[in-house]
């Protein structure tokens, strides 16, 4: 069985390891959200080492989708040379290089967007404050585009792969979760209409990049909340999600983010979600959540529950874990 250290590739891009540094937010840009020399310095510091893909954190494609005033973006073609030395030197640095790119819905304030936060309804996502509007139905077709053109803003940047965001309360998730999409129209309702804009998303993607470049999506596969999402819910949307165009499928938790409240101190606290999403489909799967202990990430590989290992704090903490990692399990391939 392959190992911690073990190549894989997915879509023609061959992972040096099973370890990924996934996308955390680091509120590093100036209210434009152009990258920064502090952005260089943070990534480069963590590329290499043995971990084979750094995912850029959450990038926003509209300014109305900004969850915060220093998140970086993605909204406009002024940001891509600042987003092209970024990806150029997480490359050098000697690890493939992604994007995660959102639209946070209601998961943002009036002072941050300067309008009322909109969202599927207006149900407020738990530990929000402020209560969406309803987006318009006509206004959709408009998000969809700009997740399509700041896919495009990723490739002209020169980065590897593309992650959607459908996870941690924003808005794609919020479509697909009954607590947060109350709509009667064609996206509410029934789970295939709940589905519909992340549908609408990855179609409009794959149309833009072509049928060859790498895209993924973070999935919140359980929003952990009685009238949620669950996890037989998102292995329904998988094989949709796959169909349309998407490579690699990042399990994470749903409105109640990466780091649910109940299961911290918990080790792998996504690996059952992530072995139920693997379990359905055909393409590769990455989980984080709580995972810090070298010999762990090799086991749940191993043992076939994932194929990728996403190593998030740990990483923030010491910047060759993954250098550490391989001592500590020898190194062995598979």
């Amino acid at each position: 069985m392959p190992g911690l250290f073990s190549p894989l590739t997915v879509k023609g891009l061959t992972f040096a390891s099973r370890i990924v540094m996934p996308p955390m937010a680091n509120n590093m840009a100036p209210p434009d959200g152009s990258v920064t020399d502090r952005h260089i310095e943070h990534y480069t510091a963590r590329a290499g080492h043995d971990v084979a893909l750094i995912m850029v954190e959450h990038s926003y494609v509209r300014r109305d989708g900004r969850a915060g005033e220093r998140q970086l973006g993605i909204y406009d073609d002024a940001l891509v040379p600042g987003l092209r030395r970024l990806a150029t030197a997480i490359k050098a640095a000697g690890s493939l290089v992604g994007i995660q790119i959102t639209h946070c819905g209601s998961r943002t304030t009036e002072a941050v967007i300067g309008r009322r936060p909109r969202g599927p309804s207006d149900v407020i996502v738990p530990g929000d404050k402020e209560a969406p509007d309803p987006f318009p139905a006509e206004e959709l077709p408009d998000i969809v585009r700009a997740f399509g053109a700041a896919a495009v803003r990723a490739v002209e940047a020169g980065f590897d792969l593309v992650q959607i965001h459908g996870a941690h309360g924003y808005l794609l998730n919020q479509f697909m979760s009954p607590y947060t999409n109350h709509r009667d129209d064609e996206y509410g309702g029934s789970p295939a209409n709940r589905l519909r804009l992340p549908l609408e998303v990855v179609d409009e993607l794959r149309r833009r990049v072509g049928p060859d470049y790498c895209l993924s999506y973070r999935l919140g596969s359980d929003d952990m909340l009685e009238g949620g999402l669950h996890l037989a819910n998102a292995q329904c949307a998988t094989p949709h999600l796959v169909a349309k165009g998407i490579d690699l499928i990042d399990v994470s938790g749903g409105l109640l983010g990466s780091r649910p409240p109940h299961l911290q101190g918990q080790v792998g606290y996504f690996v059952p979600l992530a072995e139920g999403i693997k379990a359905i489909t055909g393409v590769p799967v990455c989980v984080a959540g709580g995972i810090t202990n070298p010999e762990y990430a090799d086991k749940i590989i191993r043992e076939g529950r994932t194929d990728l290992v996403a190593v998030g704090r740990a990483l923030l903490a010491d910047q060759a874990w993954a250098r550490r990692a391989r001592e500590a399990v020898g190194g062995r391939p598979g």
